[in-house]
């Protein structure tokens, strides 16, 4: 996977995370909160991992 491919992940990964953001600032349930707040700490971590990736590649010139 080339560096301009792991970054359109990390694009997608964060457009899921603006998704839930609003979702999270629509509920008023407590449970409702606690699930989204779930799932956005997954995403970011998924997001994390992608941008390190992303960087090692670019490192080691893997996406030139």
């Amino acid at each position: 996977m080339s560096v301009d491919e792991t970054l359109a992940n990390v694009e997608a990964l964060f457009a899921r995370t603006e998704d839930l953001r609003a979702k999270l600032e629509q509920t008023n349930d407590p449970d409702a909160a606690s699930d989204i707040l779930e799932q956005l700490t997954e995403l970011l971590k998924e997001v994390e991992a992608e941008i390190r990736k992303a960087r090692q590649q670019a490192e080691s010139g893997a996406g030139a």
